[in-house]
């Protein structure tokens, strides 16, 4: 199914110049296939296709936002059911990008569910904000008993590879994962360009790169914390910790390079852990 969503009437101070986008995506189990069986959408927000690199169990997508980047005004809305016994691996392209604002705020809210037995690899690439941009991005997963779930999520301040840095602007993002109705974790950012937490020691230190990789499911246990904790990290610090039902891992650092590359490894580790299958890199992360 691949059919357009209503429209939404935007304040008469965003409409003209902002996008307003909207994915509704569904997964479910077929015998032994996991089939798209819900593609919705309003605007420039897409799902390529519907892959299956590994095999009719996994569903492999990339989220598309022909825009690139999302400015001042925008409101993106992604919403991702996995139903009983489906599995499906959603990625993006390339980095996100948050553009500079003339003061207006750019949103992107993000809803996610897995049934008991799905699974849910959650990949995105990372987000870049500009200096000056107006970023929201709120992120919300509710996970039945028996649901499994590997998603992370980075973040770099300012484009740090041509030198420029976040001096100015805001960024606001919140995390909310539930499991079974109750609350299992709650993360939440708020800085602004010249907030002191930038390069305060008990903030970022001066370091632009962020992020977090979460993982729930069965098997998380001390023998796979440890391997975890034994995986390097460069061009930056990590820490990971298990929390109990879930496992959490941060990064700060210089390069989103490395921050991704410490990620990868982890989901390496964690995907035979938890799903029983081996991790097959996507190929878009290599173009």
């Amino acid at each position: 199914m691949n059919a357009p969503l209503p429209r939404i009437d935007l304040p008469p101070d965003t409409a003209a110049p902002a996008w307003q986008a909207r994915l509704s995506l569904a997964f479910a189990q077929r015998d032994a296939r996991t089939i798209l069986s819900r593609r919705e959408h309003l605007g420039p927000l897409r799902l390529q296709k519907a892959l299956y690199p590994e095999g009719e169990a996994i569903c492999h997508g990339i989220v598309l936002h022909p825009p690139a980047g999302i400015a001042g005004g925008d409101q993106l809305s992604i919403e991702v059911d996995v139903g009983t016994g489906a599995h499906a691996l959603l990625t993006t392209p390339g980095a996100g990008k948050w553009y500079r604002s003339n003061g207006a705020d750019g949103r992107l809210t993000q809803h996610l569910s897995v049934a008991a037995g799905g699974v849910l690899e959650w990949l995105p690439q990372e987000n870049i904000v500009f200096n000056r941009a107006q970023a929201h991005m709120e992120t919300t997963i509710r996970l039945a008993a028996g649901a499994t779930l590997i998603a992370m999520d980075m973040t770099a301040l300012g484009r740090h590879g041509s030198g420029e840095r976040f001096d100015a602007g805001a960024l606001a993002q919140t995390l909310r994962v539930d499991l079974d109705g109750r609350a299992l974790w709650r993360e939440q950012i708020r800085l602004h360009g010249s907030d002191p937490l930038l390069n305060s020691a008990c903030g970022l230190a001066g370091r632009p790169v962020f992020g977090s990789l979460i993982a729930v499911g069965d098997g998380l246990d001390d023998a796979l914390l440890a391997a975890c904790r034994a995986l390097p990290v460069s061009h930056g610090e990590g820490a990971i910790t298990r929390p109990p039902d879930l496992l959490v891992a941060r990064y700060v650092g210089e390069r989103c390079e490395a921050g991704r590359a410490w990620f990868n490894q982890l989901w390496q580790l964690l995907r035979p852990a938890l799903t029983g299958r081996d991790a097959q890199t996507p190929r878009i992360w290599n173009t």
